[in-house]
Order: structure tokens, then C-alpha cells, then sequence
């Protein structure tokens, strides 16, 4: 059984990872798992994802087309070289 919760309950720094990967990729069953088993204990994660999520609508809404002006979407090889950085950070 403890083996089982040690693979169910990670670290608040594996659990951001998945939070983050979420929004990019899906997540597989055991991942998926391992990450609500941890929110479910954790409020700190829970802030993380609620946070996480608004900062990309926010961003997503910053760089989506304005019909006032008609400026145009961030290209998909920017977005995928700021991924790059962020990953290195």
C-alpha cells in the first residue's frame, strides 16, 4: 500500500510540471492520477493550476487577433522558442 501512495503522491515540483505540461500536451491515465491525488491534498497546487491557467488565458487574449486593428496571432514557432526558454529556466 505504501508503494502505491508513493506513487500516487508526488512533490509539489513534479506536480507543477504536469500542471504546466497539461496545457500543452495530454496528460497519460497515471499521470493524470498522480496529479489529482496530489491536488487533492494540496491547496498550494490547486492556487498554482487556478493561477497558471488565468495567466495563459490572459496571455492567449494579449496576442489574439484585435478586430480594431487587425494584428495577428503570435506564430507558432515564437510561442514553441519561448516553451524552449522557459524549460532551460
Amino acid at each position: 500500500m505504501h508503494i502505491v501512495m508513493r506513487m500516487l503522491l508526488r512533490t509539489c515540483k513534479k506536480s507543477t510540471e504536469l500542471i504546466d505540461k497539461q496545457m500543452l500536451t495530454p496528460l497519460t491515465l497515471k499521470e493524470k492520477m498522480q496529479l489529482q491525488a496530489h491536488k487533492a491534498v494540496c491547496k498550494t497546487c490547486n492556487t498554482y493550476e487556478h493561477q497558471s491557467k488565468l495567466i495563459d488565458a490572459l496571455v492567449g487574449q494579449w496576442f489574439a487577433p484585435k478586430q480594431a486593428n487587425g494584428s495577428m496571432k503570435m506564430a507558432k514557432a515564437k510561442k514553441l522558442n519561448i516553451i524552449e526558454k522557459l524549460k532551460k529556466v
